[in-house]
């Protein structure tokens, strides 16, 4: 498999001879707006006013959507795939093509928006020879931020894939790993919180627990450096995961970076 990591949760995933992209928020640096213009409270105040993306794509929109197969969209929020202010999802995405979601909702928002092609990820969700299997998510440690889900990918002759998805660490992911027993684990881990809904995604501390749980498994750390209410950076968490031990089971892929597993 290849993983590119392309912008927050947007990863291209070459798997099984397909390709899949994930979470797929392409739009330009800056112009989603910030905090101040949403219900929403970042915990520093600071926070509010930062627009967001933070940082412009890597390589051409055109470039993250050439060969693409299959879109996987874990979850509807702004950060994880473009919305428009009538609440229309993926302007810039092929329609026609197929598009996975977390739940009958995520998919009537998706058909609503023009896809034509829908599929709601199960136990046994396939596409061709692979299996996508839906996986639990918390996003949130105090309130969750609403529903989410992770993706185990399955193929014959290839490393079993883990993309864990918005959540933090807790029994579901525990759970998962217990049974899949993934040799590649995706996960978001900047530590992004609200005031109210507190902590939405791993931090360091959940890395390390998602290792002991798994410690044959490699990780990439995901979700960096593009959302204002991120409480660690790819600079920190480097330093972090040094602290932890972890400096050689877990990478972290800068924007517009591919690995092979």
């Amino acid at each position: 498999m290849h993983i590119r990591q392309i912008r927050n949760a947007t990863v291209r995933i070459t798997y099984g001879g397909k390709t899949f992209l994930t979470d797929p928020w392409l739009m330009p640096k800056g112009a989603m707006g910030c905090f101040a213009d949403t219900p929403f409270r970042p915990c520093r105040p600071e926070q509010e006013t930062i627009p967001m993306p933070m940082c412009a794509l890597p390589i051409p929109v055109e470039d993250v959507l050439r060969d693409v197969d299959a879109y996987v969209i874990t979850h509807i929020h702004p950060d994880h795939v473009d919305m428009e202010p009538d609440g229309t999802l993926g302007r810039a995405l092929d329609k026609h093509l197929p598009v996975f979601a977390q739940s009958p909702e995520d998919a009537y928002a998706l058909v609503r928006s023009g896809f034509t092609d829908v599929t709601v990820l199960y136990e046994n969700s396939m596409f061709g020879e692979i299996r996508l299997i839906k996986t639990p998510g918390r996003h949130g440690t105090r309130i969750p931020c609403g529903p989410s889900c992770g993706v185990i990918f399955q193929a014959a002759g290839e490393k079993t894939l883990y993309a864990a998805g918005d959540t933090i660490w807790y029994d579901g992911v525990k759970a998962t790993l217990e049974r899949y027993s993934p040799d590649v684990i995706i996960v978001n881990a900047c530590a992004a919180a609200l005031a109210v809904e507190g902590r939405l995604i791993m931090d360091d501390a959940d890395v390390a627990a998602v290792h002991k749980a798994c410690p044959a498994a490699k990780i990439v750390v995901s979700h960096m450096d593009s959302v204002a209410h991120a409480a660690i950076t790819r600079a920190d968490m480097r330093l972090l995961l040094k602290k932890q031990g972890l400096e050689t089971v877990a990478v972290m892929p800068d924007d517009g970076e591919t690995l092979a597993f």
